[in-house]
């Protein structure tokens, strides 16, 4: 998705989210990808940013190293603000956020990992980077744990992580974080810092 203004300020360079859909959505049927998200969004409202939404092939996981391939390539066919690319997923895509923001901590400038869970040990390599996870309290198929423990290990490492819990909430954690305008308002203010 390209935002309306990307042909009229031809000199301009536009963030970039990156997002990641659940296990439900792999496969080879495009269609299956529209289902949640921003690329659900788009179809109803304008958006800042270009937003890359990649499907994983049906039973696989989302590989970093391929992911990592694609920002790549896309950077170097869009106008990419390299200070503004952000990440988020939902559940198995939660799972590939963490992962990726682990495998390659500086070239975010934010993430959103919904309903998934990360490598715990591997938390102090992004204390730094701006991070708000989400996730219901009674979800089944994802523990709430799981959220909960990379929570727990980012803060022992001095991060200021955001945490958002819904009560009494299941598995659809997704579509409160993405329908609030709050969400998109904080993730557009992140820059990577070049420090």
């Amino acid at each position: 998705y390209l935002p309306s203004e990307y042909e009229q300020k031809s000199d301009a360079k536009f963030p970039l989210v990156l997002f990641l859909h659940g296990a439900g959505e792999r496969g080879d049927d495009l269609e299956k990808v529209l289902k949640h998200g921003p690329p659900k969004l788009v179809a109803t409202q304008d958006f800042p940013a270009i937003i890359v939404s990649p499907q994983c092939p049906a039973n696989d996981r989302w590989n970093s190293g391929l992911l990592s391939e694609l920002l790549t390539q896309v950077e170097q066919q869009y106008r990419v603000d390299p200070d503004r690319i952000y990440v988020t997923g939902l559940s198995m895509g939660g799972y590939g956020t963490w992962n990726l923001i682990v495998a390659q901590p500086n070239r975010f400038a934010a993430a959103a990992p919904i309903c998934g869970g990360g490598p715990v040990a591997e938390a102090a390599k992004i204390k730094d980077l701006p991070i708000w996870v989400f996730h219901g309290t009674d979800d089944k198929a994802v523990p709430f744990s799981a959220s909960e423990k990379m929570v727990e290990a980012l803060k022992a490492a001095g991060s200021q992580v955001k945490f958002t819990s819904y009560p009494g909430v299941g598995h659809d954690s997704w579509t409160a974080t993405y329908d609030n305008p709050q969400f998109w308002a904080w993730l557009f203010e992140q820059k990577r810092s070049t420090k």
